[in-house]
């Protein structure tokens, strides 16, 4: 295969998301690493971490170029104002959906294999006076609203969502035929087509405590979550539950399936940061190219103290790489 080129987003310019980035441009890499951001700020930041970088402006229109320890390809967008260090600033909100929609049109356009993303914070750009519920959602967007799955990973335990940033007294309403056969096709799809699982195995949440303990805790599973379970095991996947959420994550289930279905956020993903926290990944499952991203948030009180822990940003990078080479050995 030949050399891939990532492009991965610095995220919020005053958390740990440059720091990451300069960290990762120490190591051996297997791709070349395109980071988009602003150079004045990746330089100022390496130099308070007290690290070497030499930053080069990339051509996406020459051909990917091996990494060199200490160096770093960036795609350049100005900051509005100069970042500071665990500083928000609103004005900058902009700045970071503009470095999210260059990487988008580099993979689109094919000059970049897979995007790989740092942290945002949701917060400072909806003060920015731009509606932003997350990654996965502006991702969906930008690509034409395609139908996606948000899914968490660490080794050992995949969980995919039926809904993701939605206030929990709208989940409910969520949840419906569509909604829940959607998810399930995309988390087969994609694990056969980007994981190399030949049959994948999921076991699926339900929605209510203990399953719906037969309608008498919620009608959500007799009438949406089984009747999608059945006609989806007629055409072929391999489908168990739906299961009581407070014991679907036993030795029993977590040892015979490939990945976990949750109905929301807060249903699946504490038993996975629980178990990989730092050291999983996100994965955007339904785009037309690989994204993934780090397990974390931006951490502003660690950021240009030197104390942040690359471990995630770096799986992420390992993992869209190990995507992109299974997705062109299936295609």
């Amino acid at each position: 295969m030949k050399l891939p080129r990532l492009a991965l987003t610095a995220g919020e310019p005053a958390g740990i998301g440059p720091d990451l980035c300069i960290q990762i441009a120490q190591r051996a890499q297997r791709a070349e690493l395109v980071v988009i951001a602003d150079p004045q700020l990746l330089a100022e930041r390496a130099a308070q971490l007290r690290l070497p970088l030499q930053v080069r402006t990339i051509d996406l229109a020459a051909a990917p170029a091996p990494h060199h320890p200490g160096t770093l390809a960036v795609l350049p967008v100005t900051l509005v104002r100069p970042a500071h260090s665990g500083v928000l600033d609103a004005a900058n909100g902009r700045y970071v959906l503009q470095t999210l929609q260059q990487a988008i049109d580099a993979c689109n356009s094919g000059r970049c294999a897979a995007l790989v993303t740092a942290p945002v914070h949701k917060g400072i750009i909806n003060e920015a006076g731009i509606p932003f519920t997350g990654h996965t959602e502006f991702l969906a967007a930008q690509c034409g609203n395609v139908p996606v799955v948000m899914m968490l990973a660490t080794p050992g335990l995949r969980v995919a969502l039926v809904t993701t940033h939605l206030p929990l007294q709208q989940v409910a309403a969520a949840i419906t035929a569509d909604s829940v056969e959607g998810t399930l096709r995309i988390v087969d799809d994609e694990l056969r087509r980007r994981f190399g699982i030949a049959t994948p195995r999921i076991a699926v949440c339900g929605l209510n405590p203990h399953a719906g303990e037969d309608g008498h805790l919620g009608r959500e599973e007799l009438d949406i979550i089984i009747p999608v379970l059945q006609r989806l095991r007629h055409q072929g996947l391999q489908l168990t539950g739906p299961l009581p959420a407070d014991t679907a994550f036993i030795p029993k289930y977590l040892q015979t399936h490939d990945v976990f279905v949750a109905m929301y956020h807060d249903q699946g993903l504490p038993v996975l940061k629980y178990a990989g926290f730092g050291n999983a990944i996100n994965v955007t499952l339904g785009l037309p190219f690989v994204r993934t991203s780090v397990d974390h948030g931006t951490a502003l009180e660690l950021a240009g103290r030197g104390g942040a822990d690359a471990t995630s940003l770096q799986r992420a990078i390992d993992t869209a790489l190990a995507m992109c080479t299974q997705q062109q050995a299936t295609s």
